[in-house]
């Protein structure tokens, strides 16, 4: 196929047979008001399946991703779908099929891995990559074509609910991360989706969808990068669009991003979806709109070229407002070359083979998965204190806590067990999986669950208080239960007041720390939470999938290594935000506020069961403002264990024309070593990575003195060296580097 086959074949088209092209059926979806998305009840409607594709298709939503269904089941029917909407429609173009991915397949029985907060704490793009190859190889497997992850929002407030989404609050880590994720599912052959499109995590308050009222600054340096990388290093296929308003202006609705910048100044060529129902939004939510059609003017302009999940208002509103003259047909023609071009690619223009296969025999939970699965959750455990307590050894151990026993409180809201069996309340298959929780991987413990998640009752505080007393050590498993709009504590639409943990979970860690007895405190949550102090070490899982509980244990007692490291902060105050580590002089503790923002453990921070030494810090004392410099630092395991030291570079800019974060990441590097051996990490940095919003609004190197920080975490810097950028001021683009090049080397013993 080519562009000129595309290009008849929208010549060829009538009106009706090109926007039925820019639009999905979600055929299943739940339209019965009782358990689903705010607006879905009225936004969903019965479909009548023969009218519905007479004239073709462009998306099927979610066909496993939206009730349970056996695999092998499931494709046969995704097939005989795909053969009627061919056989209706002249032209035989199959439709594009999309389901969420983000912590795996969302389909029954499939793998649920560590959740995106995760990926962040492992460090390891590398394992990320495998992952979402393997979780793209089922997809493309099962018929699907489209994935909606990775998120690559930056997270600026822990209150959001879908922090837990996110995989960090440095834009660095999450667009090296999220570039990871889009690269194996790209290579599987499935079109990775950026989410989201832009601005979402700087919300009010933390609130969903509430207005985001953040400087053209911030946008740029801190929210933007991480699209900008998975676009140009991850080859993403796909953009999904932001809810949010941006200074008043709904992102559905803006010329300016989403073909200003993102298609005009950033070159993509791919297509850009609708999130679920937002067309429609921009009249019932967001008020710019007067009706279906004059959504559908304004989203097609900006823009947007497929009306996700199902079809509204690019239906009959938008074909009525072409023949009316209210829009330009061109702009359908525009989208329409687009979803096109991406259907050839996919090779769904002449639908053969893959796109109407009907699979004998399908698992989308094997040996290989789960592998992954597991070692990805065991990377991503943060020891964030240890007095020596852990690993646990020979001690008798009481196991307290409302998460300790509970399988749905290791995964994510976009997990299927999560998203669709509680979300939908459809339990008549099971979970489909084996999800060990604590109390199945510490069965020697005594164990007391002393409170739910949520709700006011203590009344099983005197039994977990009478546990710990009897114990030598008492592991205290606490945090959340993720849900959908209100229905958790974390995940979308789960937002939060304040970081106090929810419920009465932090009285349930006071009255047991006051037991004396030592308590190694694990938080399972989808955000950082401040918790009491006094406990004799600090455990932090950020949602760690269906082999989370195995990794957790295998950490506690010592049968693997901890490796994470935070992706947030950890605040000590359950008010003191926003807190992260991104700020500049003034965003610190100082002596002009009373309230001292410092975190209880910082963005970067992470303990390890051995000892590390760095040495022969090296730098040069100049860097051309247009060329690299070579920084290296050497690390070698002095303890008695084997283990991993994770290697961070941050940049500290004392002078700059606007100001600027004390401290950003610009490179890391995982390093595992036996106990004596030891590795030398180079970095080599363009100056291009030093680059920011100046004081014009354009992207600058600016010469000055700059320091590179060799460091633990944020605020643990082991060296620092200083340099001067030399040369004259330079403007960058889109086009600027933005990694660094690594080398790790094993030194002799």
């Amino acid at each position: 196929m080519s562009n000129e086959r595309v290009e008849s074949l929208i010549r060829l088209m009538t009106l009706e047979e090109k926007v039925a092209q820019l639009v999905g059926i979600w055929v299943g979806a739940d339209a019965s008001g009782g358990g689903v998305a705010p607006h879905q009840a009225d936004l969903t409607h019965e479909i009548d399946w023969p009218s519905a594709i007479q004239h073709g298709l462009g998306q099927l939503t979610r066909p496993y991703g939206s009730a349970p269904v056996y695999p092998e089941a499931g494709a046969r029917s995704l097939a005989r779908a795909q053969e009627q909407i061919t056989e209706a429609s002249r032209f035989g173009i199959a439709a594009q099929v999309h389901e969420e991915c983000l912590t795996g397949f969302a389909a029954w029985g499939a793998t649920v891995h560590p959740a995106p907060l995760c990926w962040g704490a492992a460090f390891d793009p590398g394992l990320v990559e495998e992952m979402a190859a393997l979780i793209g190889a089922s997809m493309r497997a099962a018929g699907v074509h489209q994935g909606l992850a990775p998120v690559l929002d930056v997270t600026r407030d822990y209150r959001w609910g879908r922090t837990e989404e996110t995989i960090g609050e440095d834009p660095y880590l999450v667009g090296t991360i999220g570039t990871a994720y889009v690269r194996g599912l790209e290579g599987a052959g499935v079109v990775a989706t950026l989410k989201h499109f832009a601005g979402y995590s700087a919300s009010r308050g933390g609130r969903n969808l509430a207005p985001v009222s953040i400087g053209p600054r911030e946008l740029a340096d801190v929210l933007l990068p991480p699209f900008e990388m998975a676009l140009r290093l991850g080859g993403a296929r796909s953009v999904m669009h932001s809810y949010t308003e941006l200074d008043g202006m709904p992102v559905a609705a803006d010329e300016a991003l989403l073909t200003g910048l993102l298609r005009d100044e950033w070159g993509f060529e791919g297509t850009v979806v609708a999130d679920y129902f937002a067309v429609r939004f921009l009249e019932k939510l967001h008020g710019v709109a007067g009706d279906g059609a004059e959504a559908a003017a304004l989203a097609l302009r900006a823009g947007i070229d497929v009306e996700l999940p199902t079809v509204d208002c690019y239906g009959s509103p938008l074909i009525d407002a072409v023949k009316a003259g209210l829009v330009d047909e061109s702009l359908v023609d525009r989208a329409l070359r687009r979803v096109l071009r991406q259907k050839d690619q996919l090779g769904l223009l002449d639908p053969v083979g893959q796109a109407l296969t009907k699979p004998e025999e399908l698992s989308f939970d094997d040996d290989a998965s789960r592998d992954v699965a597991l070692r990805l959750a065991r990377q991503s455990i943060v020891v964030a204190a240890n007095d020596g307590v852990l690993p646990l050894a020979g001690t008798r151990v009481a196991l307290v806590g409302p998460v300790s026993d509970d399988h749905l409180a290791l995964m994510g809201c976009y997990s299927f067990p999560v998203h669709v069996g509680e979300h939908r309340g459809r339990r008549e298959l099971g979970l489909g999986l084996e999800i060990p929780t604590l109390r199945d991987l510490l069965p020697h413990a005594a164990h007391v669950r002393g409170c739910e998640v949520t709700g006011d009752d203590t009344s099983g505080f005197a039994e977990a208080v009478a546990a710990a007393a009897e114990a030598d050590v008492c592991v205290l498993a606490v945090g959340d239960r993720s849900g959908l709009f209100g229905r958790g504590t974390s995940g979308e639409g789960c937002d939060a007041a304040d970081l106090n943990l929810p419920g009465v979970q932090a009285e349930l860690v006071r009255a047991v720390l006051a037991t004396g007895t030592p308590v190694v405190l694990v938080v399972i949550a989808g955000r950082p939470y401040a918790v009491p102090s006094g406990a004799a070490a600090v455990v932090y899982a950020f949602l760690p999938g269906q082999l989370g509980a195995r990794a957790l244990a295998e950490v506690l007692t010592g049968a693997a290594e901890p490796s994470g490291r935070l992706p947030v902060s950890v605040p000590r105050d359950s008010g003191a935000l926003p807190s992260t580590y991104l700020s500049p002089q003034l965003g610190l503790a100082s002596a002009v506020s009373s309230v001292d923002p410092t975190p209880a453990y910082p963005f970067g921070h992470g303990l390890s069961y051995t000892a590390f030494e760095w040495s022969d810090a090296q730098a040069p004392a100049e860097w051309d403002s247009g060329g690299e410099a070579n920084v290296g630092v050497t690390i070698r395991n002095t303890g008695e264990r084997p283990g991993t030291e994770v290697v961070q570079l941050y940049l500290h800019d004392p002078v700059a024309q606007v100001t600027r974060p004390v401290s950003r990441l610009i490179g890391y590097q995982r390093v595992t070593l036996e106990p004596g051996r030891a590795a030398r990490v180079s970095f080599t940095l363009h100056a291009d990575l030093t680059s920011f919003t100046g004081r014009d609004g354009r992207r600058i190197v600016e010469p000055g003195e700059l320091e590179l920080r060799l460091a633990r975490s944020s605020s643990d810097v082991a060296h620092a060296v200083r340099l001067s950028l030399t040369g004259p001021e330079r403007e960058v683009g889109h086009h600027r580097r933005l990694v660094p090049q690594i080398d790790l080397v094993p030194l002799e013993a």
